[in-house]
């Protein structure tokens, strides 16, 4: 099988597809063709890919492959190169670009989307959803201990005591356990809230408190809340309205697939938190948690700092990079063992990831 993995395009993504580790693993049935500076922001240099056994490419980087590794949708320009029937696999956003996946359908892709991977045992080393999250909540409260005018731990010195940030976290997916785990490692107090009743050990095996606010919900198969009525909405905004003046540092990461982020912070809310407090949007992606979120800025609302900042595994992309491209080996290895294609429309993780296939012959 003949890979090609561009240098992606969308403003602000430094990720890369695959990483030389990778492209050294993939076995001898994979040619893996890299166009050049693909991997250079995210510190995969050209001769890395050269050492690892791939090719370097100028130009048409897709015309003759059978499969074109991405992080995000690949371009119209790229998609117009593709033959029948190339495989395409990347973040393709099935619920939400339509025009993207319209493109790849008339093109007759056989495209796979890495958040559509079903989050089974099986397919754990698959799972991107999860290793970007584990990312994004990692940065999340760095970026966080950098606003805050705050030290994180609780400090004895000559001059006296410091007490340590007191922060909370709404969502305990991924994103949110890692978030928790890395407050905690720098000191400080932390507690956490998810509807989802089931994750109140995880919380606590971490070290964190679980916060209950009376508002329950049930899991999906995707491990993902059932969305919450809007009386529940409502009564989880009153329950954090109350609490969160609490806290020095909030991080959000409530999402809900295909749909915009649920408004979990009112207003005034961040109206009543502390002058100096600190409220990062894992979700302002999709609109955010917090409703004066401003996706892709951050935004000072009354003496509050609410960071919108989106694709936060980008600012990463050295490790973000490293951990997709395992994901993407993965699957490579899995839709094409030894390099020989061999899709199997039986089974549920080529069939629950794949996003568009030509229509077969009748």
């Amino acid at each position: 099988m003949r890979v090609a993995v561009p240098k992606e395009t969308a403003p602000g993504e430094r990720r890369v597809a695959l990483v030389p580790e990778t492209v050294s693993k993939l076995g001898d049935g994979f040619q893996v063709q890299v166009e050049r500076g693909a991997g250079a922001a995210a510190g995969f240099g050209d001769e890395a890919y050269v050492d690892a056994g791939a090719e370097l490419v100028d130009g048409s980087i897709a015309a003759r492959a059978d499969c074109l590794a991405c992080v995000r949708s690949p371009s119209p320009e790229l998609v117009a190169s593709l033959s029948e029937g190339t495989v395409v696999v990347g973040f393709l956003e099935p619920l939400t670009d339509r025009a993207g996946i319209a493109r790849l359908r008339e093109h007759g892709a056989v495209a796979f989307a890495m958040e559509s991977i079903p989050r089974i045992t099986r397919a754990q080393s698959m799972d991107a959803l999860s290793s970007q999250a584990t990312v994004a909540g990692y940065k999340a409260v760095v970026l966080a201990a950098d606003r805050v005018p705050r030290l994180f731990p609780m400090l004895m010195t000559a001059a006296g005591t410091i007490a340590p940030v007191r922060a909370l976290v709404i969502g305990a997916g991924v994103a949110g356990l890692q978030a928790i785990a890395t407050a905690r490692r720098l000191g400080a107090v932390v507690s956490a809230f998810d509807v989802r009743p089931t994750v109140q050990e995880q919380v606590e095996s971490l070290g964190a408190a679980f916060l209950d606010l009376g508002v329950r919900a049930e899991e999906t198969a995707g491990g993902y809340a059932t969305e919450l009525t809007p009386e529940q909405q409502a009564q989880q905004q009153r329950a954090l309205e109350e609490r969160i003046p609490d806290f020095d540092v909030v991080v959000t990461t409530a999402a809900v697939p295909g749909r915009p982020a649920p408004k979990l912070i009112p207003r005034s809310a961040v109206e009543n938190m502390r002058a100096g407090s600190v409220i990062v949007d894992l979700a302002a992606e999709t609109g955010g948690n917090c409703e004066v979120t401003v996706p892709g800025e951050d935004v000072e609302h009354a003496g509050v700092v609410v960071i919108g900042t989106t694709n936060l595994p980008s600012t990463m992309a050295f490790h973000a990079s490293q951990l997709y491209s395992r994901n993407v080996g993965a699957l490579l290895a899995h839709l094409a063992p030894h390099g020989e294609l061999a899709l199997d429309w039986d089974d549920e993780i080529t069939s629950g990831a794949c996003v568009t296939r030509p229509e077969p012959a009748t």
